[in-house]
């Protein structure tokens, strides 16, 4: 049985600005980092391939200084933002501006939503990887394969919480919420990166709730144990989604402050890495009981 080669979370879920970023992989003794958006002083939030070149030369110098790299870049890519419709220039030009700071962090992956750009990624060394999402790929375990068959090198990044709120778009309305552990049972051999996120879907809102890791319907310590089980030896990164983003009188979205995604980050990390030590003990304890 083997277990992750390193841990790291999506930036933003630890704070706003880089800073609190940077402290939260350092509170969890954590070396890396997956980046997404990013907030510096006197630059406006973006995703990394967004930063304005002076703003993503400071960021590469913090991170440095702070011995904290970018294992996964999480772009924006084909996101659930983008509309089919868009000129596909607006996606060539986040491309091109990716792979070259990609390059610079010796960033390994970046995840993308549904666009085939994957040549020119590979091309570059990086392997690109799609999530299961608000997108093709998270219509259905059946998407997910149709899309990989379609576009050769692509590999999958498995969200442990995202069937929780999507339907099944293969089956007949009203359609069923889609199983966490049998989408992962149909990607696992093509998924190369995990996100942990645990949510339980609520009929009454019609949304669902962010819960710890294993306090959900994720199935999250099922897979992992599988995931060991099989050989898996990528990272885990985690993405709480557990911090509401709250909103004033004229409905704008106001951002959580910084010490609260930070204080939310750190406690999950804990606890997904208890979760994990506690999945390597069971199979330790069951490795010394073997005649």
């Amino acid at each position: 049985m083997s277990f992750p080669s390193l841990y790291c979370g999506i930036g933003d879920e630890a704070g706003n600005r880089l800073e609190s970023q940077i402290q939260a992989a350092h509170d969890l003794g954590w070396k890396h980092l997956e980046a997404r958006n990013i907030t510096l002083e006197g630059f406006p939030k973006a995703n990394l391939h967004d930063l304005p070149d002076a703003a993503f030369d400071r960021v590469e110098e913090m991170l440095g200084r702070a011995g904290v790299s970018v294992y996964c870049f999480a772009s924006t890519i084909g996101n659930w933002a983008k509309n089919v419709e868009d000129p596909f220039e607006i996606t060539l030009a986040e491309v091109e501006r990716a792979i070259p700071r990609m390059r610079r962090l010796g960033s390994r992956y970046v995840r993308v939503m549904s666009y085939k750009v994957t040549r020119r990624f590979l091309d570059a060394g990086i392997q690109p990887l799609h999530e299961n999402c608000m997108n093709y790929g998270g219509m259905s375990w059946r998407h997910a394969l149709r899309l990989l068959e379609a576009v050769p090198g692509l590999k999958w990044v498995f969200d442990t919480a995202n069937p929780v709120f999507n339907p099944d778009r293969t089956r007949p309305e009203p359609r069923p919420r889609q199983d966490p552990w049998e989408f992962w049972t149909q990607v696992r051999d093509v998924s190369e990166h995990i996100h942990i996120k645990d949510a339980r879907w609520v009929t009454a809102k019609n949304d669902a709730d962010y819960h710890w890791p294993g306090e959900g319907d994720g199935a999250v310590q099922r897979i992992l144990e599988d995931a060991f089980r099989r050989g898996y030896a990528g990272a885990l990164s985690i993405e709480p989604h557990m911090v509401a983003v709250f909103h004033d009188a004229s409905g704008a979205a106001v951002p959580p402050p910084d010490e609260a995604l930070r204080a939310n980050f750190v406690e999950y990390g804990r606890r997904l890495v208890r979760m994990v030590d506690g999945i390597a003990g069971g199979a330790a304890g069951a490795s010394a009981g073997s005649p």
